[in-house]
């Protein structure tokens, strides 16, 4: 009969044999132990429900995988799973520092972090190190929530099913009905925004720019009502929208053209331009006048604005 102590020693010497690297044959050790392979299975079981208790406070994900090559099972060191606390006190002050989020979901997605996160005897260390901003904290005047929203537009856009929405204007407060393919979602300067183009527009009377080919942005929190279509938009591969590279040319999220632009920068922190405009490049430096001409790629308006707020330490030169 099987003991509680024969069990125990049979984990033990799995446990040990894995750890050496030894590749563990289900049906041989049956055969050598003399038990069926679904004893076998459940003492692997048990040791991989040990290293998941341990991931937690090790940061390492081990597990008893089969390996289809040796036949067998393995230990293999999956991935670091936890965060290190730095990271994780990172994280945290950069959605402090967004105001993404009105402040009783904010709380409640900071509290996540550190339950699922942080180690037990760090938990309420890390609290402490936020609490000052958690209590000062202000949330944005739109006072929304729309976690649940932005999901659903995600997997519109995911699944290429257009979507129609309520959708309340900036500075006006007019209120209209669009239907849109979804493309991707984007965040900038607190605010969450989706990238859609527009069904069924006179683009002509509704548009500035009325053949702008690149998407309408919309401010999530803006959206009053949405419903997910049956409808489906075809999107061919070289024709699809690649958030990353629109995101690096587009500021403050207005939409418009493409354009090239060349200004010559005389300020204290270059590096602060180049990061400002991840297109930018420096194309020359006038050392005599501690300056640099820099060429960078934006699309719409939004780069004016930044643009006027640099004073004098900005000079165009070019448009195009």
């Amino acid at each position: 009969m099987d003991t509680k102590e024969d069990k125990i020693q049979r984990i033990l010497d799995l446990y040990t044999r894995l750890m050496n690297g030894d590749t563990i044959n289900k049906k041989q050790e049956a055969s050598r132990l003399g038990i069926s392979e679904r004893s076998v299975q459940r003492d692997l079981d048990d040791i991989r429900e040990f290293l998941s208790s341990r991931t937690i406070y090790k940061g390492v994900v081990n597990d008893v995988v089969y390996d289809r090559s040796e036949h067998g099972y393995q230990l293999k060191q999956v991935e670091k799973e936890r965060m290190s606390d730095g990271e994780l006190l990172a994280v945290m002050k950069i959605l402090l520092e967004s105001r993404a989020f009105i402040k009783p979901e904010m709380m409640k997605i900071l509290d996540k972090l550190i339950d699922r996160c942080a180690l037990p005897e760090n938990r309420k260390l890390m609290k402490e190190l936020c609490a000052n901003e958690c209590f000062h904290y202000v949330e944005l005047r739109h006072k929304k929530v729309f976690t649940d929203k932005m999901w659903e537009i995600a997997l519109a856009a995911k699944e290429h099913r257009c979507i129609e929405i309520l959708y309340e204007k900036a500075g006006t407060g007019k209120v209209v009905t669009r239907k849109v393919e979804p493309l991707a979602i984007l965040f900038c300067e607190f605010y969450f925004y989706m990238a859609a183009q527009i069904e069924n527009i006179n683009r002509d009377k509704e548009f500035q720019i009325a053949d702008d080919p690149f998407p309408t942005i919309y401010r999530i929190d803006r959206i009053r009502r949405l419903k997910i279509l049956d409808e489906h938009f075809q999107v061919p591969y070289k024709d699809r929208f690649e958030e990353g590279e629109y995101r690096k040319r587009v500021q403050f999220m207005y939409g418009g053209k493409l354009q090239k632009i060349e200004f010559w920068y005389k300020g204290w922190s270059l590096e602060a331009v180049l990061d400002k405009l991840p297109t930018a490049k420096i194309i020359q430096e006038d050392k005599e006048n501690n300056r640099y001409l820099i060429r960078a790629e934006t699309f719409g308006k939004g780069i004016n604005m930044w643009l006027k707020s640099q004073g004098e330490n900005i000079e165009v030169v070019k448009r195009h």
